[in-house]
């Protein structure tokens, strides 16, 4: 996010005055976030709120940046900016399919995963936190990056197929997996080659952040060594 070495006086605030405002951004990016699922919010939606009365060009960056030090500091979220693009794993083309504004955020919790899991985590949606986990771990464990056809290849062999829009559970299971996209976890991308267009899926900011915690590899690590077991077994 942008810096700012400016105080609210700078632009005839009163510090009281810009303090409500850094409050409304926080109240509005947290219901937001609940509300849509963790889907991203646009910085747009943002700085409409901000210059609702003040007609500042420059008075938005110095709100979200408090908003987002306040975030931190007091809720325990980081608040991230999201990338339209990043590198691919390849030199094909392609173009994004990612349904998230360049200009958007979406806000991430800094506890530790265990006291996570404790005081936070909503026990009645397991079910939709264990189906991330195996979707974002057949794709890390792809390399952080693929093709459509054999993320469902792989769901597959858990009886999950795309074509199930009454699932017992999850219910329409390509839009479980399209959920995953518009929370950020995965980016959706294709590129032509010689075979025609490729549909992948890469992991996206939730993704990466989730995998870069010991817990998560430590979890995969574990599931890897029990498949392994099974197979030497048979």
């Amino acid at each position: 996010m942008e810096t700012a070495e400016v105080d609210f006086t700078h632009f005839g605030i009163s510090e009281e005055e810009g303090d409500k405002l850094v409050a409304e951004v926080i109240r509005y990016v947290l219901f937001k976030t609940h509300q849509n699922s963790g889907c991203p919010i646009k910085r747009d939606e943002l700085t409409q709120l901000i210059t609702k009365n003040y007609h500042h060009r420059s008075l938005p960056a110095l709100v979200l940046n408090k908003a987002s030090a306040k975030l931190s500091s007091v809720f325990g979220y980081d608040m991230k900016e999201l990338q339209r693009t990043r590198p691919s794993s390849t030199n094909q083309p392609r173009s994004s399919q990612s349904s998230a504004d360049p200009k958007s955020y979406i806000i991430t919790s800094q506890l530790n995963p265990e006291v996570y899991r404790k005081h936070v985590e909503d026990t009645s949606k397991s079910h939709l936190t264990g189906f991330a986990f195996v979707v974002i771990g057949i794709v890390y464990l792809a390399g952080g990056k693929i093709t459509e056809e054999s993320l469902w290849q792989h769901l597959g062999r858990l009886g999950l197929s795309q074509d199930d829009e009454r699932h017992t559970v999850f219910g329409n299971t390509k839009q479980a997996v399209e959920t995953l996209v518009q929370q950020r976890y995965l980016q959706k991308d294709k590129s032509n080659g010689p075979e025609g267009l490729t549909l992948y899926y890469e992991l996206a900011e939730r993704g990466l952040h989730a995998t870069t915690g010991s817990s998560f590899k430590e979890s995969i690590s574990q599931i890897v060594t029990s498949e392994a077991n099974a197979i030497e077994l048979d």
